[in-house]
């Protein structure tokens, strides 16, 4: 039901306070199993991560009904956007069940059992956090590998670290506030690179006297706004050989590029009849990841033989290959339309594309698209000197700008 009131009016939806949404979905409690903490889960995966931090801000701000516990469903997709695997743990503890708010499988092969309170007020049983996690590794749910991870909703956690360094569970336990873990999951989303890896590879308990890791993130990040403007000359310069100095760039504004970008994929998500949720700045997936989609954009170019141009990056196609209903998306920002080409299409044709090679060993293909007539468009393979017609991909939208 509330996800069905959501693709009707998102806007609407959208606009409410977390517990509004809660009294809308099934008999309006958060107990375990019921219907309204499947229809509040099932709405939490589909949304933007700037709706799940509102949500967030909104359970901390002011306690109300059922807070926590909705806090908690948040913290876990926020996991999830990290792309751990993450399974859903018990609102109310059982006598006969181990207690968790969550376990989140990472792909790396370690897991965390999330422990999620909105503040640290009162003392956490550090002994009965370390038990369930001796529990779930004896019962064969998670390895040795594996750790507890409190996430908190207050920033001031000073008197719950003392505890934890204080005690026998010191190596096992680690303390991350809901703020935090927030703007962890946007910088993730946000990225062109994909630092999901790295981003949770800091939620494990690390001994931080080398500090290479902590460094290779803020580095990996910088590194990633760089080739963001490097390498993808079509949403930030003109089409210049690669050997063209940097400033004869012209650059358009990112957030209009962004702007055009989130218009088209929710265009796109619409034709599909599935919602799409970002994973990094340029890639989308389906919740059930089946449905994802590369979405990249250019300015207009004054040269008819090559009026938008674009990069494609390897580890765009990689993140493609993990589905079978994939699509890249070359989004025009004067055009009421896109080219939502499938995967499989651009691929048989990647060979004839140039190609930039970068020192480090990084590349990219160069996409050009030419106006061969009067609006009519085609991809250039310049590798054959030929073109590819793409007017059968176009994407009716309706332009923002």
């Amino acid at each position: 039901m509330l996800l069905e009131l959501w693709e009707a009016n998102k806007a609407d939806i959208e606009s409410k306070h977390i517990q509004q949404l809660v009294a809308i979905a099934g008999d309006g409690k958060l107990r375990d199993n019921s219907a309204c903490s499947k229809e509040v889960r099932a709405y939490l995966s589909q949304v933007d991560i700037d709706i799940l931090n509102k949500y967030v801000k909104q359970c901390l701000d002011k306690s109300f009904s059922d807070s926590g516990l909705a806090l908690q469903d948040l913290v876990n997709e926020l996991g999830r956007r990290l792309d751990f695997t993450v399974e859903d743990g018990l609102y109310q503890g059982r006598s006969n069940q181990v207690g968790f708010d969550g376990l989140w499988f990472a792909p790396e092969g370690f897991s965390i059992i999330a422990e999620v309170k909105t503040t640290d007020a009162y003392r956490i049983s550090l002994d009965t956090l370390a038990k369930y996690r001796s529990q779930l590794i004896k019962s064969g749910t998670i390895s040795d590998d594996s750790s507890v991870l409190i996430i908190v909703g207050r920033q001031d956690t000073g008197d719950l670290e003392a505890q934890v360094r204080g005690s026998k569970h010191a190596w096992d336990i680690r303390i991350i506030s809901a703020d935090s873990l927030m703007s962890l999951a946007k910088v993730k989303v946000s990225s062109e690179e994909d630092t999901s890896e790295k981003m949770r590879l800091l939620l494990r308990p690390v001994e931080y006297t080398r500090l290479d890791s902590l460094v290779d993130i803020v580095y990996t990040t910088a590194q990633d706004i760089e080739e963001t403007a490097e390498s993808e000359p079509a949403e930030s310069v003109t089409p210049q050989e690669p050997t063209e100095k940097k400033s004869t760039w012209e650059f358009t504004d990112s957030k209009l590029l962004d702007a055009q970008r989130k218009h088209i994929i929710e265009q796109f998500a619409l034709s599909k009849g599935k919602s799409l949720i970002k994973k990094t700045r340029a890639t989308y997936w389906s919740p059930d990841r089946e449905l994802r989609t590369v979405c990249t954009i250019s300015k207009r170019y004054e040269r008819e033989g090559q009026r938008y141009w674009y990069a494609y990056h390897p580890k765009w196609d990689d993140f493609l290959k993990g589905a079978d209903d994939t699509f890249v998306i070359l989004g025009c920002m004067d055009l009421d339309f896109a080219f939502a080409i499938p995967r499989n299409i651009l691929v048989e044709n990647l060979p004839n594309f140039n190609v930039t090679e970068k020192p480090e060993g990084k590349s990219y293909w160069h996409l050009a698209i030419a106006e061969t007539e009067q609006n009519k468009y085609q991809l250039v393979l310049p590798k054959i000197g030929s073109y590819l017609d793409i007017m059968e991909y176009k994407l009716e939208i309706q332009n923002i700008l």
